[in-house]
């Protein structure tokens, strides 16, 4: 192992409390999580889980809204009723 260098890294403080007591619980700090976390993303070239989109900027979405506000730009706004996006 090289050199050690000084990250900053800013969260909410009490997802870092959060973060510290599961640290603490697994007997290690944060420093030794950020690094096993570090070497796992260089070792598999991938952040290690799953990060889903909010379906609200799926690309559908997105093409309706602004469908939406070319019509209201415009003075041809209609209402409708659109199906929800259901959440597991």
């Amino acid at each position: 192992m090289g050199q050690s260098v000084m990250v900053n890294v800013r969260m909410d403080a009490s997802l870092k409390k959060q973060f510290e007591e599961f640290c603490n619980k697994t007997g290690m700090n944060m420093s030794v999580a950020f690094n096993i976390f570090a070497s796992k993303v260089v070792r598999e070239q991938r952040i290690p889980f799953n990060i889903d989109l909010d379906p609200f900027y799926s690309e559908s979405n997105i093409n309706y809204l602004e469908t939406k506000m070319a019509n209201y730009k415009a003075g041809n706004l209609t209402f409708e009723e659109h199906a929800l996006i259901e959440e597991e």
